[in-house]
């Protein structure tokens, strides 16, 4: 049957964590819940995580501390739940890796029968950083066993309620542990989990003369030590298997991983010289696009001096010299029109060659010729490396989509493998689970086997005393007493 109720105090007993309330009046929230957030789910040690936290609290005002020690609000359903439990006859205790400032309160308000907390030193009405206490280094399962002799009572007559890594402990050494609204790592190990937050919950289980509890809490496995011991053997061997198949999949993840991470590295080179290559490139266009404008300045440049040098005239009477010819040549003329036609295309002739060129505006416009035919040149030659650079940029980003199709798959093969050793974990802790209860049970067939000797040792005590009582009372009345009787008198504080 169960007397004794253990309870942890931050997110079980009230509603919130206590450093992180105090971490508000110091600017260190962030800090401080990272630090409970690993130590709840087990990731560090819960002394070391104390200790971190503790002493960025330093400074800390400590009339502060205790204002927001009165705003923290209780669980849904505690005092309700407390009173009515010790109404039943169960006694309350909080254990708890929190402070004496919060902890006197609970028990003041709850009327808990046991408080086991740690204090925070103080200095001048100021923290000082550091935190003393049974539950710094120590563990709650051994404040819980502290009780145990204290109450007179065996682990089956205790129960241990928890939220964290911390209470794992303790749930494990309790005949029944119960998970209220815990972290994943507390109920695997758990009897019982609660998830609403509602403290109220837990009056369905320690019911009325605590049947239900004190069930859960004393059944004793149908199966004997040795079927016990047996099959936590078989279980260890599947631990084992699993272990080693999850181990052999998480080693193959990270291959994939290291196969993934460096080509997707190889992708970032090819994208770095594609990007090299990308701006050489525009740098080239933009050579290109300078040496097309001079090209063309200097070309309207020249049919400008050319024009102006007077070879458009002699172009205009060289065209008309033919016009004047073939007309001579294809239409049938009277010899008087053909007469004055030909003596026109005579005189033309003549003026054309009486004409003469301004050749220095002649040799100007051959300058401009040639520079706008140097400038075309350039043109060209940088064209084509603009383009053997476009091309060699097209050749990387082809690599990149090759190399991406590659890291890809190798990704997908990375997830497909860790999704595969997840899974494989999940049954390594259910296996740890179901070797935890085998433990357990055999650890309740042994207190059985304890218990009935016990209860045979007590028998036979009574018995002598019985008989001892019994020579007593004849030697009174003047029986001799052998040696054997007077060593059971003795035996029994008689005499």
């Amino acid at each position: 049957m169960i007397k004794l109720i253990a309870f942890d105090l931050d997110n079980v007993l009230i509603d919130g964590e206590v450093i992180d309330e105090m971490a508000k009046l110091t600017g260190v929230e962030e800090e401080i819940s990272k630090i409970t957030s690993q130590a709840m789910e087990g990731k560090i040690d819960f002394g070391t995580a104390l200790k971190q936290r503790v002493s960025l609290l330093k400074g800390a005002s400590v009339e502060d501390i205790n204002k927001v020690m009165l705003e923290i609000p209780l669980m849904e359903g505690a005092k309700d739940s407390v009173k009515e439990l010790k109404k039943r006859g169960y006694k309350i205790a909080t254990i708890t890796g929190s402070f004496d400032c919060i902890a006197q309160r609970m028990k003041d308000e709850l009327d808990l029968d046991y408080v086991y907390s740690n204090t925070l030193q103080e200095e001048d009405g100021v923290l000082t950083g550091e935190v003393t206490g049974p539950l710094v280094d120590g563990s709650k399962k051994e404040i819980l066993l502290e009780l145990m002799k204290l109450e007179k009572i065996s682990a089956e007559e205790c129960a241990a309620v928890g939220d964290g890594a911390n209470d794992v402990s303790m749930l494990e050494e309790a005949g029944l542990g119960i998970a209220f609204n815990a972290k994943p790592v507390l109920k695997e190990i758990a009897d019982v989990i609660v998830e609403k937050k509602d403290l109220k919950e837990l009056l369905e289980i320690f019911d009325e003369g605590s049947e239900k509890a004190s069930k859960k809490a004393e059944e004793v496995p149908k199966e004997s030590f040795t079927e016990l011991l047996s099959k936590k053997k078989d279980l260890e061997k599947t631990l084992k298997e699993l272990t080693t198949k999850r181990d052999k999949l998480n080693d193959e993840a990270k291959v994939f991983r290291q196969e993934r991470d460096e080509l997707n590295s190889q992708i970032r080179g090819n994208l770095d010289n594609a990007l090299k290559f990308r701006d050489e490139r525009d740098q080239i266009n933009q050579e290109v696009k300078k040496y097309k404008k001079l090209r063309d300045e200097a070309h309207q440049a020249y049919k400008k001096m050319e024009w102006t040098s007077g070879r458009r005239e002699a172009v205009q009477i060289e065209d008309e010299i033919k016009r004047l010819e073939k007309t001579i040549e294809t239409r049938v003329l009277d010899i008087r029109k053909e007469n004055e036609l030909v003596k026109k295309v005579t005189d033309l002739r003549k003026k054309l060659q009486g004409m003469q060129e301004d050749e220095e505006s002649r040799s100007e416009a051959l300058k401009h010729k040639e520079v706008s035919e140097g400038y075309h040149a350039k043109v060209v030659e940088l064209s084509d490396q603009a383009q053997e650079t476009h091309e060699k940029m097209l050749e990387y980003f082809r690599n990149i989509d090759e190399i991406r199709s590659q890291a890809d798959a190798t990704h997908q093969k990375f997830i497909e493998t860790r999704e595969n050793a997840n899974k494989v974990h999940e049954e390594v802790k259910a296996t740890f689970g179901k070797i935890r209860k085998a433990n357990k049970g055999m650890d309740r067939v042994k207190a059985k086997e304890r218990n009935a000797e016990d209860e045979i040792v007590r028998k036979k005590n009574s018995e002598e005393k019985e008989k001892a009582e019994e020579i007593y009372r004849k030697f009174l009345e003047g029986k001799k007493v052998s040696t054997e009787e007077l060593l059971l008198l003795q035996k029994h504080n008689i005499v």
